[in-house]
């Protein structure tokens, strides 16, 4: 199995980054239309967006792969499970912890662009998730009109991130991203933007369900 062998991401605060001012809000909305009992965040980061959708009443832990990050979110939310885990580890470790229970929906925001090996995510979900659950991922947009823009000014190598350490190593688009997920047993029941104006979104967000394993 492949693993991801970045360990730091860059978390030094507790402070919400950047793209958490338009994508939590649209996120913990779209939890809260599904109402889900369980939720697990994938790449909590400093928790942030765990606390977000505590706020709403619904049970939530977060795992990151970070230690820096596991470290910041427990001080900023103790009454949250932080667990130290990537994608590249076995579920079942998870579950030990969390009674063996499964969750109704996943959420992974800003995190399946930093993994040299996207499909263990969708694989970790679909393995905790419930039947017919849910799994929400957000990550940078791709597009025609917004790919030509960034040519047009000059923007590529301050998209790329290049230089930043754990940086963005995937470029998605809907088509891409949906392509994984439904070739990890899920199946995509919404795609679109959020951040920016149509078709130039900074970032998109995809809704799959779990199928049956046939």
């Amino acid at each position: 199995m492949s693993t991801n062998n970045v360990v730091n991401y860059g978390w030094e605060t507790a402070e919400s980054p950047q793209s958490c001012d338009y994508i939590a809000p649209f996120v913990v909305g779209l939890i809260d239309q599904y109402q889900p009992q369980r939720v697990l965040d994938i790449g909590s980061g400093n928790g942030r967006l765990c606390g977000l959708i505590a706020q709403n009443h619904h049970y939530v832990c977060g795992m990151e792969y970070d230690a820096t990050g596991v470290e910041l979110a427990r001080k900023a939310y103790p009454s949250i499970n932080f667990y130290h885990y990537g994608v590249q580890d076995n579920p079942a470790l998870l579950l030990e912890h969390e009674n063996r229970e499964h969750f109704d929906l996943v959420v992974s925001t800003e995190v399946i662009e930093h993994l040299y090996s996207p499909q263990l995510l969708a694989q970790y979900a679909h393995s905790i998730l419930t039947k017919n659950g849910k799994l929400i991922i957000t990550t940078p947009y791709h597009g025609y009109l917004k790919n030509l823009a960034l040519s047009i000014f000059d923007k590529w190598d301050h998209h790329h991130t290049a230089l930043w350490e754990g940086g963005h190593i995937k470029f998605w688009s809907i088509k891409t991203l949906s392509k994984l997920l439904e070739d990890q047993g899920f199946k995509v029941i919404k795609a679109t933007g959020v951040g920016r104006i149509p078709y130039f979104w900074k970032s998109m967000v995809v809704v799959a369900e779990k199928q049956p394993v046939a």
